[in-house]
This record gives structure tokens, sequence and C-alpha cells, in this order.
């Protein structure tokens, strides 16, 4: 028999399901930067238009007879000179009687293979460049900073003048490209040694060491696939500014010279009938433009994509 005086205490029921707070997402995939970069590049329509965009000329310089079956150098009416469009040459033709429309087709294939070519140049170039000097450090720092500085200084545009005058008899695709981005790699460098500075005092890299493996063997292994996004950033943005050199090349008269056709040169043959057929300078100006402007804003998106602050700025 329970005494009455006895205080009585309450027990509260204890939950047997698991509080949703505490509990750990084992499935989900753990964040790095080129997730979380996806994720925001993903989201917006303008990287879709680029990336469609720069899509069409790539598509379009490797497969140029998947949108015309016109020659873009045969076929030429002077009956027809800088005459307008008609069924079967939608853009009308040149003061030479060619078809516009075919030859920018056709032209899309060497100013985007000059681009691409100067732009693996100077990447090629910068970043071993930038991952010496900012890796080892020291003298060696020094050296090819110095090395840098004096290439930095020379206007890349001035020094492929100067090459392809000097080289008028070897005119090419690599001799342009090699003109090009044999003289654009310093900013690239620049870029990456910066980032090469920051990685390297990284804790992976430092037991790397510990562990007995060689500062080479470091730098390839760990250094450098963990320095390689603004790599990509700027090797995309320097693909539109290699095409703007090859056009700007062609257009004084010491790119590839009117036997090859692009963009530039196409701009230059047109300027003389500029008052009577502005259309023929306009068309091939509008594709420059746009081809610049895809691989522009696909590269400004995809440096605004990894960088936290500008990710968390929106």
């Amino acid at each position: 028999m329970s005494d009455s005086t006895t205080p009585q205490h309450y027990v509260a029921p204890v939950e047997t399901e698991s509080i949703s707070v505490d509990a750990v997402r084992i499935a989900d995939k753990p964040s790095n930067l080129w997730r979380e970069a996806w994720r925001d590049l993903r989201r917006r329509p303008l990287f879709w238009f680029s990336v469609v965009l720069a899509l069409l000329f790539i598509v379009m310089a490797l497969w140029p007879t998947l949108f015309t079956q016109v020659s873009p150098t045969k076929g030429a009416d002077l009956m027809k000179s800088n005459s307008g469009p008609e069924p079967g040459h939608p853009l009308g033709f040149t003061f030479q009687g060619l078809d516009i429309w075919a030859r920018l087709v056709w032209g899309a294939q060497t100013s985007l293979a000059v681009g691409l070519i100067a732009t693996v140049i100077s990447a090629v170039l910068g970043l071993i460049m930038g991952a010496f000097a900012g890796f080892y450090g020291g003298w060696l720092d020094g050296l090819l900073s110095r090395i840098g500085d004096i290439f930095f200084a020379i206007p890349y545009i001035l020094a492929a003048v100067v090459v392809m005058t000097v080289l008028h008899d070897y005119r090419s695709v690599w001799t342009l490209a090699l003109a090009i981005g044999g003289f654009s790699w310093a900013s690239t460098a620049r870029v990456v040694r910066a980032e090469i500075l920051r990685v390297r005092q990284s804790d992976y890299v430092m037991a790397s060491e510990a562990l007995g493996l060689s500062k080479f063997r470091t730098l390839l292994n760990h250094v450098i696939p963990n320095s390689i996004a603004p790599l990509l950033v700027v090797s995309t943005l320097g693909l539109a500014a290699a095409i703007v050199a090859e056009a700007t090349l062609s257009f004084l008269g010491v790119g590839l010279g009117d036997q090859v056709m692009s963009w530039g040169n196409d701009i230059s043959d047109a300027q003389a009938s500029l008052r009577v057929a502005p259309m023929a300078l306009i068309y091939p100006s509008i594709a420059l433009t746009l081809a610049v402007l895809a691989f522009v804003t696909l590269g400004e998106l995809i440096r605004d994509a990894i960088d936290p602050k500008a990710r968390a700025r929106r």
C-alpha cells in the first residue's frame, strides 16, 4: 500500500524517432569547386546561349559542308558583283562575285584554327613558366618572372606583325598561331604563378613532401591539378583575343594572305566597296563579333562561377 505523502514524479515519454537535424546524409556527394560551379552555371540562361553559339561556330569550322554546298573560291561570276541575295545565296555576293555565306562558313575554319592553336601555345608556355616560378621560388622565380615581364611589355599584335613580315614567304596557320601565342603567354604565366603560390601552402602539398615525394612529382600530381581552374578561364578569354588578333593581322595585310579565307581578309577586301555594298563588310564583321562574344561571355561566366565571392554577391 503506497504512502499518500510520497511525492509523485512525472517522467516524460522518450521519443524513439531520430531527429532529422542530427541525421547524417551519407548519400550526398561531397561538394567541390567544379560541382558548385556547374550548379551555378546551369541556372544561368546566358551560359547556355554562349555555349550554343560557341558550339555552332565550332561545328561550322569542323564540318562546313553541313552549312553550305557552294564553293567559296570557285564559280565567281563578275556579273553578280556586289549583288544582293538570291535563292541558294542568302547573303548575296562579294565584289569578285563569290558567295558571302560560303565564305563566312569556310572562314570560321581558319579563324578558329588560328585562335585555338595560339591559345594552346600560350597556355602551355604560361603553365610551364608560371608553375616553375611559383612552386620553386628563389632565383628561378626571379629569372622566369623577369623573362615574363619582358614579353608582357611587348604588345603581341606588334610582335606578330614583325614576325609575319619577316616570315612573309612562310605564311601559314601554324606560323600565325605561333606568332600570336608565342608573345601572349606572359599574362597567363602571371595568373598561374599566383595560383601556384596559393596552392603550395596547402596541407596536402606539405604531406606529400613529408612522405618523400619529390618536388617535381608533387608539382605534377598535386599542385598543378588543383591550380588549373584559373588557367581554363584565361584560356577561354585568350581564345577570343587570338581570333581578334588573326582578323586584325589579316585586315592589315600581314596575316595569311588573300589566298586563305578568313573573316579578316573578307573585311579588308570589302572596305573598298563600303559605299556601294556595305553588307559585304557587315556580314563578316557580325560573324567575328558573335564568335568573340560567345567565348568572352563563356570565359566571364566560368570565372564568376569558380569564384565563391562572385557567387555570394549575386
